[in-house]
């Protein structure tokens, strides 16, 4: 449930009523989307620097081979249930699903800032804190040998992290989040009663993340 689909940022009516030649731009079925290749198709609707005179909210994605953050009028996205708070960004394809790869660059979402279809988001908290703990999270190595039990493919949906364990990612939570990555693995192997060799296995089949 903390988990949203890379289709979650819709576009509004609004933009295309004032802006009509949209649909022609964008694929028959997506006239909606947030699409991947979404500030090609639209450039005239977004903008490297928002002007003070509109009230605008960042979308991030990928334009010619780089990660990019643009921004777009407000009253041009609908309204999404994480959007006022923060969340994780992760890649939608990722790797080859070999077990225990990295993952390209997870990153928090501030509060007011989207995604195209290039990410899905985690979480949608009202705090920092809990984000960056999130993010540890993600970083592990047991969160991503759990995600490697479905995740088969480069592909990174939602579905993939159903075997991933929630966590309370709170001041109040069993894992202190405050260690690094590493020690935050060590915390997850007790809590689940990893056995040696299964500790092993993990360290020595999955890449370390920073």
């Amino acid at each position: 449930n903390v988990v949203y689909s890379s289709d979650s940022y819709k576009l509004t009516d609004l933009l295309h009523k004032e802006y009509p030649n949209a649909k022609n731009r964008l694929s028959k079925g997506h006239m909606y989307s947030v699409t991947t290749n979404i500030f090609d198709k639209l450039p005239e609707v977004f903008t490297d620097q928002p002007s003070k005179e509109c009230n605008y909210i960042g979308i991030y994605g990928r334009s010619q081979g780089k990660r990019v953050l643009k921004f777009i009028p407000r009253k041009y996205v609908n309204n999404f249930k994480n959007l006022h708070n923060y969340k994780i960004f992760v890649p939608k394809s990722n790797g080859s699903g070999a077990l225990g790869e990295v993952l390209s660059t997870p990153l928090i979402g501030e509060p007011l800032i989207g995604h195209t279809q290039t990410f899905i988001s985690i979480g949608n908290f009202k705090n920092k804190e809990e984000a960056n703990a999130l993010l540890k999270y993600i970083k592990t190595k047991f969160a991503r040998v759990m995600l490697g039990t479905l995740k088969v493919t480069q592909h990174n949906p939602k579905n993939t992290w159903h075997n991933v364990p929630m966590q309370n990612f709170s001041d109040n939570s069993d894992i202190d989040w405050s260690k690094s990555v590493n020690e935050i693995d060590q915390q997850l192997y007790k809590k689940y009663s990893l056995s040696p060799d299964e500790i092993r296995f993990i360290e020595t089949k999955v890449q370390e993340m920073n």
